[in-house]
């Protein structure tokens, strides 16, 4: 046996590792939906202007990203994007939905489409707060 020192794992040892930790998930919690999903907001000539990137895993939707264009930006399209996601989750039973934001990003417009902060983290990045949010529909 050997510790390997901390560097870029090769493709196959990250499959390893999540191998195993999806063995040892499902051994506990039962096979659970796990789906990445995404949508998009896109012009007449098919160039992405904003979209949004969300997982279901384990119960919950979990926004991993959500952008619009600054041209396109104060038009609705973050809480029609949002909005999509969540109907897409409601329609696979998910009803509880979780994102991480930061001071500098969308905190307030998370928080107008119905997210509450429940834990936050100091000077992530540097200078800054990490916000941790969720929306529970049950």
């Amino acid at each position: 046996m050997q510790l390997t020192k901390p560097q870029p794992p090769h493709d196959h040892e990250f499959e390893a590792l999540r191998n195993g930790l999806n063995g040892f998930n499902v051994a506990v919690t039962g096979q659970l939906l796990r789906e990445r999903i995404a949508s998009f907001i896109k012009d007449e000539e098919g160039a992405v202007l904003g979209g949004i990137l969300g997982e279901i895993k384990w119960g919950w939707l979990h926004i991993e990203g959500l952008w619009v264009d600054e041209t396109i930006r104060k038009d609705g399209w973050g809480g029609r994007l949002l909005g999509a996601m969540e109907q897409y989750a409601q329609s696979k039973g998910i009803t509880n939905y979780h994102l991480e934001t930061t001071s500098f990003q969308a905190l307030p417009f998370y928080q107008k489409q119905g997210y509450e902060v429940f834990g936050q983290l100091p000077d992530m990045p540097p200078g800054h707060i990490s916000y941790f949010l969720r929306k529970m529909m049950q």
